[in-house]
């Protein structure tokens, strides 16, 4: 039996965008729906959704047979968060709040196995598909991604530095926190915060890695891919249901209303 294959780094090193979807119900069968939607990738998310282990991986488990492939956010760059999302097959991380080069290379070292980094050894875990695997320690390197958001005005300071890890495959632009950080909190379409984060994909894609960004108003990711990012969230299933829900409601309650 072999290592999966990440689909999502062998799109990346093809150059080839991937749509996906941020996922914060925390729930398996939202997954098991929007899994099969079509779309390249699914976040999900621990950082900011009532996500804990157990339900990410019947999450994994739920995404079997769809189209994409499963990034998960740890709630922070903790090696202990990595090493147990990884034994339970995780291969795609989105890494918050990473600013510094030390940070970086902690959030690849907590993916490594030494010597190259610190992820404990299980013999036995969903990972290595309970051991059936049998060389998974020496090469599930292989098959890992590591995106780190850029969230700060430190982050951007030493983007190039950051970029250069090895290990690191993204760099993502989280709008929302790099606008607060730039001064406009709750105002990620301020001309400023839209001219830093051009000028930052910019500054990602010389550097060779992916760039990637969550770009929920269709407009803007269809300017942000233009402009080369090839990692892209357009939407969440929390955002679909909230604003899709309110629509249905509010169509049907005005005709009623119409009709007193």
């Amino acid at each position: 039996m072999d290592i999966p294959i990440n689909e999502l780094k062998r799109a990346f090193l093809e150059g080839r965008p991937q749509i996906g979807l941020w996922s914060s119900l925390a729930s398996h069968i939202t997954v098991e729906v929007i899994a099969g939607s079509g779309f390249d990738w699914l976040l999900l998310d621990t950082e900011h959704s009532p996500n804990e282990l157990t339900m990410v991986q019947s999450q994994l488990q739920a995404m079997t047979g769809g189209t994409a492939t499963a990034v998960v956010r740890p709630a922070w760059n903790d090696p202990v968060l990595f090493k147990r999302l990884l034994d339970i097959g995780v291969q795609s991380f989105l890494v918050p709040w990473v600013q510094t080069v030390e940070e970086a290379q902690t959030a690849v070292a907590s993916t490594r196995y030494p010597p190259e980094g610190i992820r404990g050894f299980a013999a036995i875990t969903r990972a290595n598909r309970y051991g059936r695997i049998k060389d998974y320690a020496r090469h599930v390197h292989n098959q890992l991604c590591v995106v780190v958001q850029i969230e700060t005005r430190v982050a951007l300071q030493n983007l190039e530095a950051i970029a250069r890890v090895d290990g690191i495959d993204g760099l993502f632009i989280g709008p929302s926190d790099l606008a607060a950080d730039l001064g406009h909190f709750g105002n990620s379409a301020h001309p400023d915060v839209r001219a830093t984060i051009d000028g930052t994909i910019t500054r990602i894609v010389k550097t060779g890695k992916v760039a990637g960004i969550l770009a929920p108003v269709e407009a803007d990711a269809r300017h942000w891919l233009q402009l080369g990012c090839r990692f892209v969230a357009v939407g969440s299933d929390a955002g679909i249901l909230a604003r899709q829900s309110e629509a249905l409601a509010a169509k049907f309650k005005q005709q009623a209303l119409g009709e007193t």
